[in-house]
């Protein structure tokens, strides 16, 4: 894949996931050199310092360095990103911050604002804006901020950066062992037929389009992922969804959405920016697009976040309301359905 190809997400992971089965005939091997064998430019101590972070699993569980690897033993590493070559530019763009102390930071991300800069967007980013933040930090001379996921430019809502190399060492595995609350909210085309579901499957990038992903039967060429949602309102052309991500893929929501059936309102990438579920008359085509007017890009916020904090151990929980567009989309549409269907939370 061409390097610049890749940088055109900005909402892609800040860790790559590699998981290794061992052969049936495998001898009994000590995971640290297991590793080192199969992941290209790793030494011993850095494989080391990954595994006793909490980077690695075997079975699906926290292992130690010394470790027997036995046949059919699975083994699964999420290995942080080399921090990208160069300053990152520090820039006084104001932030919504919702909490912060010395190990952590909660901040409000707005539509339109990339996460981390990349090809067609070297600053201006929400990485420029904390690098300015953090310059008075002892680690905060212009170095890479400490974010340890990503959401997409136009999906808003929270997300949290760690201040320390301790605190991304201890949220990175808590994203690892899926112990991150990450709430969404989406308006999605269509009456979504269950009240609540889980959707599986593998995401990889779809052949036909590389600046989209898609669902994919063979895991060969596509990441596992697990999205789970639940009906919060019905407006009978489209609905009102909460989804939970168990994994953090991109675009997980807006691709599992679509391939049940159900692309999120407004999505121009996945084809939700036209009349998907109602009438043929004028008057509703008409109220469509004014819909999307007044919410301009795909119908998805980060409304919540939880995680234990590195240093205290307290659960830390975070609630961002919808943005007053959105609400004033869900208005509109909960308007116009009056008297032509039932409505209810």
């Amino acid at each position: 894949m061409d390097p610049k190809e890749e940088k055109e997400f900005e909402d892609e992971p800040l860790f790559d996931w590699y998981e290794y089965k061992a052969d049936p005939g495998q001898e009994p091997m000590r995971l640290d050199k297991f590793l080192m064998q199969r992941m290209e430019r790793m030494t011993r101590s850095k494989v080391q310092r990954g595994i006793e972070a909490g980077y690695v699993t075997v079975n699906d569980k926290e292992a130690k360095s010394n470790q027997k690897i036995k046949p059919h033993d699975l083994i699964k590493v999420r290995w942080r990103r080399a921090r990208p070559k160069g300053e990152v530019i520090a820039q006084d763009i104001p932030l919504d911050i919702r909490y912060e102390d010395e190990e952590v930071l909660m901040v409000y991300k707005p539509a339109g604002m990339v996460v981390h800069p990349g090809v067609g967007n070297y600053t201006g980013t929400l990485v420029n804006a904390l690098a300015w933040h953090f310059k008075d930090l002892p680690q905060g001379n212009g170095s890479y901020p400490g974010l340890v996921h990503r959401i997409d430019k136009f999906t808003t809502g929270i997300l949290v950066v760690a201040k320390t190399e301790e605190a991304i060492q201890h949220l990175s595995k808590q994203f690892f062992n899926h112990t991150i609350k990450r709430k969404y909210r989406a308006l999605v085309w269509g009456d979504v037929e269950a009240e609540e579901g889980t959707i599986t499957g593998h995401i990889g990038r779809d052949p036909k389009n590389r600046k989209r992903f898609c669902v994919h039967e063979d895991e060969e060429y596509g990441k596992h992922a697990v999205t789970h949602y639940k009906v919060l309102k019905r407006f009978g052309y489209v609905t009102l969804v909460e989804c939970q991500l168990e994994t953090g893929r991109t675009h997980q929501i807006r691709v599992h959405m679509k391939h049940i059936g159900h692309p999120l309102f407004n999505d121009e990438l996945y084809n939700g920016n036209r009349i998907v579920k109602g009438t043929i008359f004028s008057k509703y085509r008409q109220f469509v697009e004014n819909c999307f007017k007044i919410l301009p890009h795909q119908a998805l916020h980060a409304y919540s976040l939880g995680f234990e904090h590195p240093k205290t151990g307290e659960e830390i929980y975070l609630e961002a309301p919808l943005p007053d567009y959105f609400q004033q989309a869900l208005d509109k549409w909960e308007k116009y359905t009056e008297g032509r269907f039932k409505i209810y939370d």
